[in-house]
């Protein structure tokens, strides 16, 4: 009995150590906007249009191979945490972005284990495509 307590322990542990680093969301903090988000998270999806709000966690430095794109992390409130690809050939870099800032994104979310990217945070010049943007500090870059 001792042995199944310990491992119902151990379970529950791991368990909300992978909630707790936004490997898979909290239920009871997600909703509004990022919802959608959450959902395409747990459900492996891609290809979903998503709107969400947090605190940039980190900058990263940009992506220069191919289209050009400014990358930070984002932590919401769920605990989640999702890149933003930024291209920064078709929309204005947000060069006052810094670690803590809130930002809102509006783009096309693309499932990876780590939490997924946010990308299309544009408009698309063709028009074929959901346009997405990126609200910091009053501003919205898109």
């Amino acid at each position: 009995m001792k042995k199944l307590v310990l491992i119902g322990l151990a379970l529950a542990a791991a368990y909300f150590g992978i909630v707790e680093r936004g490997f898979i969301p909290r239920r009871d903090v997600v909703g509004g906007a990022d919802q959608a988000l959450a959902t395409a998270f747990e459900n492996r999806r891609s290809n979903v249009q998503v709107r969400a709000s947090g605190h940039v966690t980190r900058i990263l430095p940009d992506d220069n191979s191919g289209s050009r794109h400014q990358r930070f992390i984002v932590g919401l409130a769920s605990g989640q945490t999702v890149l933003v690809a930024h291209n920064i050939d078709l929309a204005s870099r947000i060069d006052a972005l810094r670690r803590g800032d809130t930002v809102s994104v509006n783009g096309e979310y693309e499932w990876n284990e780590r939490g997924g990217v946010i990308h299309w945070t544009h408009r698309d010049p063709r028009g074929a495509h959901a346009g997405g943007w990126i609200e910091h500090q009053g501003r919205t870059y898109q």
